[in-house]
């Protein structure tokens, strides 16, 4: 009686404790070791922009309005700034410490397509130090902040982004490139600006390729299309409810942030944005990603921390991440990590998550030249259905191309000698996957690694894929598997 006594103690002590932080759970029973991650505190006083006679028709410019009103709020120690139903047209928003954005139900906030309220500032992106125009969204330095509600905040991407023929109906093309400025600059491609396609030709990857003057990088501009939500250096970090829509480029991207949640949030772009990534979490720590979805043209979920030299420089990896419970509709990649990975993965649980059309379900990609170790990453209880092409791929010769587009092109496995093992050589191993069922596959699975430096320790139990073509394996070793079937259509 006493033991039992005890027992029913402790299951009390447990659900009182997790009562008081609901997201304790996803920290406890892990195969690693990772602290408690908890929601921001922001404190009780709260505004709205309906205080500050704010135009909510997206006729008029809020972004003075919205600036004043979070300024105000910090300046008193922080609070919830409330935005109401309707449409708030804006330029950059930058939040501060222990301040929330709040969207009620029907609150659209629209990124206005003006390229002049957005200057161009010092930042990181494709895993390199560069310069971008500011993001719709930023923080930097700051904590305790939140975006939470019901509504939507919406990039305007289709001012910024380029357009492949390829991925849009005639229809859509017309509509798409008819904005004033743009050229095609190669058969059926089109850039929104001269600007642009002078940027294209002297970069690589989206970053200059050399030292810009001041005025070059004025005459690029439009070239410089930011992330939407850009959080940098951050700690305690919630972004919840909400929909993230049509970013210019990557849709979310907290970058060296500490203590994040993002939950039951819908983030999605269309089929055919280019570099249209629905979440990047790069070299972030103690992280939850939770009850989300994901609905982008190029990567779902995409751990990365940072690029070759730079992103060794940096030195810091992505690690202590939970991915639960969340669906990537469309994408290049259901769960994905790299090819930016030099300052190494690390610890990461990914479980009960489905992939539903997207091209591969799970990717691992680099290439020689990043460094950066990606181990100690499990994963279990995955659900896919139509993936186009592979259900799981780790391949080291990523060459900035989507698996489809590779596979159209003849899709043939590099043949390559064996260098010397350097701080440049990607290591991936230690990978536990189990418990995946996946229906409807091109190929079931790729490992193709270096000479110099084989995948090394991939354990695959309980799996079942039907694939219109078998598993193939280059350069691996270690690899265990324990009842896993691949059943050819």
């Amino acid at each position: 009686m006493k033991n039992v006594l005890s027992t029913l103690l402790l299951l009390a002590v447990c659900a009182v404790a997790n009562a008081d932080n609901p997201y304790k759970k996803f920290t406890e029973g892990l195969p690693f070791q990772m602290t408690e991650v908890s929601a921001p505190l922001i404190p009780e006083r709260q505004a709205s922009l309906a205080d500050y006679a704010a135009d909510g028709t997206g006729q008029q410019l809020c972004t003075e309005v919205f600036q004043r009103a979070i300024d105000e709020l910090a300046q008193k120690g922080g609070g919830r700034l409330v935005v109401p139903r309707g449409i708030w047209l804006t330029g950059p928003i930058v939040l501060k410490s222990n301040i929330e954005l709040h969207l009620e139900h029907g609150a659209v906030i629209q990124f206005a397509a003006d390229e002049s309220l957005y200057p161009i500032v010092p930042t990181s992106f494709e895993g390199l130090d560069t310069r971008r125009c500011q993001s719709p969204i930023s923080a930097v330095g700051q904590t305790n902040i939140a975006i939470t509600g019901h509504g939507a905040i919406d990039g305007n991407g289709q001012y910024w982004r380029p357009l492949k023929k390829a991925k849009v109906t005639d229809a859509q093309w017309k509509e798409l490139t008819s904005q004033p400025g743009g050229v095609v600059t190669k058969k059926n491609y089109w850039v929104p600006s001269e600007g642009y396609a002078k940027a294209e030709s002297m970069s690589s990857m989206n970053v200059p390729d050399k030292p810009l003057s001041d005025a070059e990088w004025q005459e690029i501009k439009r070239f410089l299309r930011p992330v939407m939500v850009s959080l940098i250096d951050c700690k305690n970090v919630l972004l919840q409810g909400v929909i993230f829509q049509n970013s210019p480029a990557w849709n979310l991207h907290p970058l060296m942030c500490e203590n994040i949640i993002i939950d039951n949030v819908l983030v999605r772009n269309p089929a055919y944005a280019q570099n249209g990534d629905a979440l990047d979490l790069e070299s972030c720590r103690n992280a939850l990603i939770v009850n989300s979805r994901f609905d982008a043209g190029d990567d779902g979920i995409c751990l990365k921390s940072g690029k070759d030299k730079d992103g060794r420089r940096r030195g810091r990896p992505c690690e202590n991440v939970v991915v639960s419970g969340c669906t990537v509709f469309a994408g290049h990649g259901g769960f994905v990590v790299g090819s930016e990975m030099s300052g190494g993965v690390r610890n990461i649980m990914v479980k009960d998550c489905q992939f539903l059309g997207t091209d591969v379900g799970l990717r691992f990609k680099s290439t020689r030249g990043r460094g950066g170790i990606v181990e100690n990453i499990y994963i279990d209880g995955i659900s896919m259905n139509d993936i186009k092409t592979y259900a799981l791929t780790f391949n080291m010769y990523y060459g900035g191309k989507s698996v489809a587009e590779v596979l159209a092109e003849g899709g043939t496995t590099p043949v390559a000698a064996a260098v010397p093992v350097t701080e440049e050589t990607p290591v991936f191993r230690n990978i536990d996957i189990r418990n995946v069922v996946c229906s409807n596959a091109g190929y079931a699975m790729e490992f193709n690694g270096l000479p110099e430096m084989p995948i090394d320790g991939i354990h695959l139990k309980d799996i079942v894929i039907r694939a219109k073509n078998d598993a193939t394996f280059n350069f691996s070793k270690d690899i265990t598997k324990e009842n896993v079937r691949i059943i050819l259509n």
